[in-house]
């Protein structure tokens, strides 16, 4: 497989991409008019034969999540898309919104038609202001042609599109800490059941949707669930953006089938940089475990990257060579879910925070081979007793590196330094 599938990416390279004007050129907005003449459930069933999984990371079947939406029950339901891209390594959703934000808004609509909801929020990071005037800008273009407002179309269907701006949590991708966001309180993850379906923003049947999730409903709805379909394998269907960063030739986002691999992607973005070989890398970002060179065939589809160790998640490809120690890199890893835990539960809060300490005495040498048992010992604890799937997503770099690179490990209490000091001090100077 060599060929890359440009859909949501297509005019990414044309200087007006953004504006709805350009946006209508390439045919925008059909499929909002073809979706307001079809029946809501038609809509749904479309979503689900298309196989169309979240692109946020967990790949759950987004048709069935939708259909979990009670119909009938005479109370408001709501659209939320989770744009609070946090996930070290993770960038597809930024640029999507800041190329393509029409096809976003596009999706936003036809969802929100399909679940019955009248109210839709967006939801994005406050760091990033560009994108979120982006979006504002697009909203209004929108809101202007009529493509949101009341009788959209003429079809008699109203809706409310709301961008809101969040305060820069990591804990607020997780679906409910972002709905106690949204309604004004601290960020943090609720008690499941009851679940966003039944009883989500405002107590309301609620759907949380990825941004790329809902960008690709368009091109469901206007080209057929059995074109979607046809991309990918037979159980994770479609196209994705993988983004590949690090030490590679040519980092960036690569629009593909699912199943495509780690070698065939790199053979499109130039290979690791000159002069240097591939040690590890992960599949969707961070908080899933590391492969290594011996996964470079592994297909990048929810079925094989799981059952080969990890996780697809976001299909964050962030790739490291051979000059980068693991163990620093861990602990960069850990820092951040260390900082970034709410604090909300014993073990991710307390657990995070011994990782930090531990590794940062592996990684200066001070160490002994216990700390590494009381480290696998420590993620037991964390794993699956956490509130939310921070605390889970904390323990793969962890128990992942110490599964590859034991000898790597043992060799910093050995020698009583980190001995990639020397060959790292470039690859990191940034981070000193």
């Amino acid at each position: 497989m060599t060929t890359l599938t440009p859909i949501l990416t297509k005019y990414w390279d044309r200087p007006d991409s953004f504006t709805r004007s350009a946006y209508e050129a390439d045919g925008g907005y059909r499929a909002l008019r073809t979706a307001l003449g079809t029946p809501q459930d038609d809509i749904i069933q479309a979503v689900k034969d298309s196989g169309l999984r979240g692109r946020g990371g967990a790949g759950f079947p987004t048709g069935m999540k939708w259909g979990f939406i009670p119909q009938g029950d005479g109370k408001p339901h709501y659209l939320v898309v989770n744009a609070d891209e946090s996930e070290p390594g993770t960038c597809k959703d930024i640029p999507l919104m800041m190329a393509n934000p029409h096809a976003l808004v596009e999706g936003v609509i036809i969802s929100s038609y399909a679940i019955r909801a009248n109210f839709a929020v967006i939801y994005v990071r406050g760091e990033v202001l560009h994108v979120i005037r982006r979006l504002q800008q697009a909203v209004a273009e929108a809101y202007e042609a009529g493509y949101i407002g009341t009788d959209i179309l003429g079809s008699g269907y109203d809706l409310e599109l709301v961008v809101h701006s969040g305060a820069g949590a990591y804990i607020c991708g997780e679906e409910t800490a972002l709905l106690d966001s949204l309604e004004g309180f601290r960020g943090q993850p609720r008690l499941k059941p009851p679940f966003p379906a039944v009883a989500g923003l405002y107590g309301g049947p609620t759907v949380i949707n990825n941004v790329e999730s809902i960008a690709s409903v368009p091109s469901i709805v206007a080209n057929g669930a059995d074109w979607f379909a046809s991309m990918g394998t037979e159980k994770s269907k479609g196209f994705g953006i993988f983004s590949l960063s690090g030490h590679v030739t040519r980092p960036g986002q690569y629009e593909a089938p699912l199943g495509i691999t780690l070698r065939e992607l790199l053979d499109m973005a130039g290979g690791i940089r000159a002069g240097h070989r591939l040690k590890f890398w992960t599949p969707g970002g961070s908080s899933t475990p590391i492969f290594t060179d011996e996964h470079l065939d592994v297909p990048l589809d929810f079925e094989s990257v799981g059952a080969a160790g990890s996780m697809l998640g976001t299909r964050a490809l962030q790739i490291f060579d051979e000059t980068v120690c693991v163990v620093r890199a861990v602990l960069r890893w850990s820092e951040f879910y260390a900082h970034e835990s709410c604090g909300k539960c014993t073990p991710c809060r307390e657990g995070t925070y011994w990782y930090k300490q531990m590794l940062k005495r592996l990684e200066a040498g001070q160490g002994t081979e216990e700390d590494l048992e009381t480290l696998l010992d420590l993620s037991d604890n964390i794993l699956g007793r956490s509130f939310c799937a921070l605390g889970d997503g904390a323990t793969s770099p962890v128990t992942s590196s110490i599964k590859h690179f034991r000898e790597e490990y043992i060799r910093h209490f050995e020698t009583g330094a980190c001995p990639f000091d020397e060959a790292a001090s470039t690859v990191w100077a940034g981070e000193k």
